[in-house]
């Protein structure tokens, strides 16, 4: 299908663009992924009664999830107001709840100075993380996608999924830091919260780098020539494309579970499971969030020229069976084979993650673009993402076997490779046409 239509008229260089989604979606993404290590590290001690450690980590994952379950709804309303006022204002909006959840987090008292009080507070500002963080991811794909070339959409689009690995980078590296020049008994007193509060000065950049952009010419063009539809954006999304919404969900799954079981369960696993201290698993995660920065890019850069699909499902296989690989060379306890456990998982999750904006933003018209990669997005991640910990956990608990943990991935692999291989190629597609 021809290009030629989509609009050239650009009122903020895509640089720009790009930098300002990847800034902020890094800060959202280090405020949401401190919150997963930190669960897997301290909540469970600090927010809920003594007793089994793996009991205590379950109940600390399952706030972890919570955020998921508010995902949808903050998909749904940020998408809501995205097409029919713009991307730019919502994505503020977003960063900035994130921001005051996330510093609100650093000040919350502990099960032992308020009891019940401390885990019903964490809940609740888990819920706002994570409606703020279901309006991100849409705008932020969506500004960038609407504004670039065509032609290499996959690769500018797959700078916003960076900030994924960038701000897992950051969480891990301050709190890898902390770990290792704290006692234990520092940091489970106060230690932890310095990475939260320091949110606070990372959401201001990031606040100052966004309102430098223009919104997004293709939706403004497209708000000029179409009348406002009577229909909620939602309940239009969901009518008119169903089967686009099932085929994102589908896709998200192998991507969404693998990443939270290479990137959050290892510290869980490798800590109660294995024995290790805190920094094995945090620095292994570490360097290998480093070459999955990295990779993304290269993934949407090879997206543009061989189609969304083929990188996709190469992912979505690779990872099915390298968790296998993984849990083998984590159970050696060498950190350099566990490193690389972690590094090569991701660089298979990168080829999944890096076409992924591209891919979804292609599946919706403008209209009600925002909408349904939100809903798309975030309705996968209750089951997938949210659910991942809980059931890894869960699976270790009974089985007393990492293994199980490989099995638990290899069958999201086979979902998402059914769901994308079952949808067309979508790299050529016009998005003011579609």
């Amino acid at each position: 299908m021809s290009t030629s239509t989509e609009p050239v008229r650009e009122r903020t260089p895509i640089a720009r663009v790009v930098g300002a989604s990847l800034v902020g979606t890094t800060v959202e993404w280090y405020d949401f992924f401190l919150y997963g290590v930190a669960a897997s590290v301290v909540f469970g001690d600090l927010f809920f009664p003594k007793g089994e450690e793996l009991t205590g980590t379950l109940l600390s994952f399952a706030t972890f999830a919570v955020g998921f379950f508010a995902r949808p709804i903050g998909g749904v309303v940020f998408g809501h107001f995205g097409d029919r006022i713009g991307r730019k204002n919502l994505l503020v909006l977003s960063l900035l709840m994130m921001g005051v959840a996330t510093f609100a987090i650093g000040l919350l008292p502990t099960y032992a100075q308020v009891g019940a009080l401390a885990p019903i507070l964490l809940t609740v500002l888990r819920l706002i993380q994570g409606f703020a963080l279901g309006g991100e991811w849409g705008g932020a794909v969506l500004i960038v996608s609407e504004h670039g070339d065509p032609a290499r959409r996959g690769f500018w689009a797959s700078w916003p999924q960076a900030g994924a690995p960038a701000g897992q980078l950051i969480a891990n590296g301050v709190l890898a830091g902390l770990a290792a020049f704290q006692s234990d008994a520092a940091f489970n007193s106060w230690g932890w919260r310095i990475p939260f509060l320091l949110s606070a000065v990372l959401v201001l950049v990031g606040l100052w780098v966004r309102l430098r952009i223009e919104e997004s010419p293709l939706f403004q063009q497209a708000r000029a020539k179409q009348e406002p539809s009577e229909k909620i954006p939602f309940v239009e999304v969901i009518t008119k494309y169903p089967r686009e919404i099932l085929t994102a969900m589908g896709a998200r799954m192998a991507e969404n579970v693998s990443y939270y079981i290479f990137t959050i369960v290892i510290a869980t696993y490798a800590k109660d499971h294995l024995g290790l201290g805190k920094s094995f698993a945090l620095n292994a995660v570490l360097i290998a969030a480093a070459i999955h920065f990295c990779a993304i890019p290269l993934w949407g850069a090879l997206s543009d020229r061989v189609g969304r699909k083929p990188v996709y499902l190469f992912g979505a296989a690779g990872v099915g069976i390298w968790g296998f690989v993984f849990i083998a060379f984590v159970d050696t306890k060498n950190f350099a084979l566990a490193t690389l456990a972690v590094t090569v998982g991701l660089v298979l999750h990168g080829a999944m993650y890096g076409p992924q904006a591209s891919f979804f933003t292609e599946l919706f018209g403008t209209r009600v673009r925002y909408s349904g990669v939100s809903v798309g997005y975030q309705l996968a991640s209750i089951v997938a993402g949210g659910l991942a910990p809980f059931i890894a956990v869960a699976l270790l608990k009974a089985y007393d076997s990492g293994y199980a943990i490989s099995v638990y991935v290899a069958v999201c692999s086979v979902i998402s490779l059914i769901a994308v291989v079952s949808y067309g190629e979508t790299s050529k597609r016009d998005l003011a046409q579609v």
